[in-house]
């Protein structure tokens, strides 16, 4: 999944589907600073709270100092499909 990372927010929250330059992305603001991989922490921590997951399942594969990231939700297809569909409807 691809994530448009908003560092050093007000708060923690997932604002929802966004098309950047490189596609359709979710756009995550965190209060965390991109120091030491302490956004990225707090990202897959949002992400795992948020769709219930344990936080193993979750891994920044592409876009650790970038704002623009890949993250790999593991798991059965079907059954994350299924469970993350509210979050991947039509970017705004």
């Amino acid at each position: 999944m691809r994530v448009l990372a908003a560092p050093k927010a007000s708060r923690n929250i997932i604002e929802g589907p966004v098309e950047t330059a490189q596609g359709a992305a979710l756009k995550v603001r965190v209060t965390a600073p991109p120091d030491r991989g302490k956004a990225n922490h707090a990202i897959l921590k949002l992400l795992a709270k948020t769709w219930r997951l344990p936080p193993r399942q979750l891994t920044i594969v592409a876009g650790e100092t970038d704002r623009h990231k890949t993250v790999l939700v593991a798991g059965e297809p079907g059954s994350l499909a299924t469970h993350l569909k509210p979050w991947l409807g039509d970017p705004a």
